[in-house]
């Protein structure tokens, strides 16, 4: 059950993991972006040395004067506001067809959110949170992409639902492409499942407008889908959707498998269910029996394997490769 996935392309903030480009010329670490260069096709852009603030540089922050927000580096006094808010428009009016951001957490520039924002150049306590100035024209012109920070991707959740959302538009953006309707049937059945556990309303409305096809003009047809598919993936699915999607695959099997292999089953979606394993477990093993049975319907299903298993990772406390508890002075259980 081997899976051709698209090269997603996204927009990355140029310090995390290409170039020590940041205020204090350090390059900023993170495995998910570390992996993604391999699978994904990688735009990497540092706002303030665009407008020429150099490396290294004094700070910027988001100053607050008469209700209206600018971009000041207190230690020269230099408002930077209307070089940052041409650049981004001139960057993000450059750009081809992107799949998704990942932004620099936390920066003035370029975070998504909780970013400081100050009363005056001078120190003083933050009075609001905000995004950051380029992150704020990426978030209104592209609303319906994924977009996070290296940060909050530290998350395996997050993680998971942004790896999977993007990977999805990719696939979706070589389709649009062509805006051959049967192109977009065979994307509709291939993400039912991952739909179906994200919204049902939006699958049962991406369904009926697939299946009246016919009646809409090719651009319209697409652009109609994929508002729908954003707002579908707007969201990371709840827990009762992914049991859903679940008991409604170990359905395929019931008359297949053993008596006792569907109480195990059942077993591990239970434990998911209460919270005590992961998705990953009874996935897994539901995965295992379509690629046993090669079930039609399933093989091509998102759900399963939404992007490549390489873009899985975990921390080595978990696994059989990290600090070697047994040999260990420390108590384990510490």
């Amino acid at each position: 059950m081997t899976r051709e996935y698209p090269r997603p392309r996204l927009v990355v903030s140029r310090c995390i993991e290409f170039d020590p480009c940041r205020y204090d010329g350090s390059k900023i670490p993170s495995p998910t972006v570390a992996r993604l260069r391999e699978y994904a096709d990688c735009i990497p852009v540092c706002p303030e040395v665009e407008i020429g603030l150099g490396v290294p540089r004094a700070t910027v922050r988001i100053v607050r004067i008469d209700g209206s927000d600018h971009l000041v580096q207190p230690a020269t006094g230099r408002d930077v506001t209307m070089e940052m808010s041409a650049f981004a428009a001139r960057f993000l009016d450059s750009l081809p067809p992107i799949d998704g951001f990942i932004l620099k957490g936390c920066s003035p520039t370029s975070g998504t959110r909780n970013v400081r924002v100050y009363p005056s150049p001078e120190k003083s306590a933050a009075i609001a949170k905000s995004a950051g100035f380029f992150a704020r024209e990426v978030l209104k012109r592209y609303p319906d992409l994924p977009v996070e920070d290296e940060l909050r991707l530290n998350n395996a959740r997050i993680r998971d639902h942004f790896l999977s959302g993007v990977f999805i538009m990719a696939a979706f953006r070589g389709i649009e492409a062509t805006r051959d309707r049967e192109a977009l049937v065979q994307f509709h059945a291939n993400n039912k499942l991952f739909l179906l556990a994200s919204s049902q309303k939006m699958l049962r409305e991406a369904g009926r407008l697939v299946a009246n096809r016919a009646e809409v003009e090719p651009a319209e047809l697409f652009l109609r889908y994929r508002r729908m598919l954003s707002a579908a993936l707007a969201r990371p699915p709840r827990y009762t959707g992914n049991v859903n999607v679940l008991l409604h695959t170990l359905g395929y099997f019931s008359d297949r498998i053993s008596g006792e292999e569907k109480a195990y089953c059942i077993r591990l979606i239970d434990r998911y269910k209460n919270g005590h394993a992961t998705l990953a477990e009874p996935r897994g093993l539901l995965r295992s029996w379509v690629i046993r049975f090669q079930e039609p319907y399933l093989m091509n299903q998102s759900f399963f394997a939404p992007y490549p298993v390489e873009l899985v990772d975990l921390p080595g406390d978990v696994t059989d490769r990290g600090r070697n508890v047994w040999n260990s002075r420390e108590d384990p259980a510490s």
